[in-house]
């Protein structure tokens, strides 16, 4: 296997990871402070990563170029396949409905920065999710090609953020501890969120031929880039605004707006808000291709054609009426899309290998842990999606 090859497919992994998940930390993580969102992120990670090495497991007993729909069916037949369909559209849905309502809101802000004209929060959403959905409906080329500039400007962006901030960094704020304990499990499905990758591992099990070494070091190196960066970005958050003050400014725009004036340096506000622009819109603009492929494949087949328009309008619509609805909903539907996640990147992925391993004639690679490992990753799954039913219903704080 071409070292080349290993290396992209990491930065796929990478690069997938990071996103508008980035900018929900800090304000997952304000009321329980950084040591102990540091033992969650760093226990996620480690928790993804196995469920991920449990994919490559499963990916062995299959078609090299088998979607995550067609192992469904392979391994827990057609009602697995409709789960992971159902799965996948939720998530989806979910993560647009966050970008929407959190880019909606930056969008607003950064029309009366550069024009001083004001526009409502409705406008604002409304024209942000027209521009990302006529590119999305131009086709995937367009989007290719706007998110490797958006991307390269987006890294500059995070670059000149950290430097600003770093020096900023005081002590005593990154040794706050939890104001609540209900906060250190209400912050989990959020967190959660930040690290999921597994929608591209068919995708890069094709790439690499199917090749189990160089898809381990691939997917744990891939995955534990993003935990690094997540760090440095909770050190110069966390530590350059107080607990208090955080909690005090909850939302995405307040967060920027104190980063920017917490510090000051006359160009950090605008690089954090082109960083945080830029993290929302190349996150949105993945996955809204992501859905709308999705559903145009289905609409597709069951009308013997394919209106890219009528694509457009389904796979953008539901989300914008969330976003409208609930216009500080960013983290809210980060929270939803958990349970989404934990069915896609948990409880499948244990099925799967559950199932492989019984059928299994010869010797294959097996991820470490065995039926004790599936037990208790099937524990956290539900403790994932037990926490946001918990949120939802008010048992628990809810955050941002």
């Amino acid at each position: 296997m071409t070292k080349s090859k290993v290396l992209g497919s990491t930065l796929i992994i990478a690069g997938t990871t990071i996103g508008a998940g980035m900018l929900a930390l800090p304000l997952a993580s304000a009321g329980i402070g950084f040591s102990t969102s540091l033992m969650i992120m760093i226990a996620l990670w480690a928790f993804m990563a196995y469920t991920a090495l449990l994919m490559i497991e499963v990916h062995q007993h299959a078609e090299q170029d088998a979607t995550l729909h067609t192992l469904a069916k392979q391994f827990l037949g057609t009602k697995g396949k409709w789960v992971a369909s159902f799965a996948m559209m939720f998530l989806f849905y979910a993560l647009c409905a966050a970008y929407i309502a959190g880019g909606g809101a930056q969008f607003g802000e950064r029309i009366a920065s550069f024009t001083g004209i004001e526009v409502s929060s409705t406008t604002a959403t409304l024209l942000f999710t027209l521009i990302v959905a006529a590119i999305v409906t131009v086709g995937t080329a367009t989007v290719d090609k706007v998110n490797r500039v958006l991307f390269l400007i987006k890294i500059v962006a995070m670059a000149l953020v950290l430097t600003f901030l770093a020096p900023n960094v005081t002590e005593s704020y990154l040794l706050s501890m939890p104001v609540e304990q209900g906060l250190v499990i209400a912050a989990i499905p959020v967190i959660f969120t930040s690290f999921g990758f597994h929608g591209s591992i068919p995708a890069i099990v094709n790439y690499l031929d199917g090749h189990t070494p160089s898809l381990r070091k691939a997917i744990l190196i891939g995955s534990a880039i993003p935990l690094i960066i997540y760090i440095f970005w909770q050190v110069v958050t966390l530590g350059v605004v107080n607990q208090s003050t955080l909690l005090e400014n909850q939302g995405l725009s307040a967060l920027i707006s104190t980063l920017s004036t917490t510090v000051h340096q006359s160009n950090l506000g605008q690089a954090i808000g082109i960083f945080a622009d830029l993290a929302l819109l190349t996150s949105f603009l993945g996955v809204s291709l992501g859905l709308f492929e999705f559903l145009g494949d289905t609409i597709k087949k069951r009308t013997n054609g394919n209106s890219r328009l009528v694509v457009g309008l389904v796979t953008f619509l539901p989300p914008m009426g969330f976003a409208m609805f609930y216009p500080q909903g960013f983290i809210m539907a980060l929270g939803y899309a958990a349970i989404a996640l934990a069915v896609l990147a948990i409880f499948l992925p244990i099925m799967m290998a559950k199932k492989a391993r019984s059928q299994a004639q010869e010797s294959h690679y097996q991820v470490f842990g065995g039926n004790v490992g599936l037990v208790a990753s099937s524990a956290i799954g539900v403790l994932i999606i037990g926490a946001q039913i918990l949120i939802t219903i008010g048992v628990l704080p809810a955050l941002g």
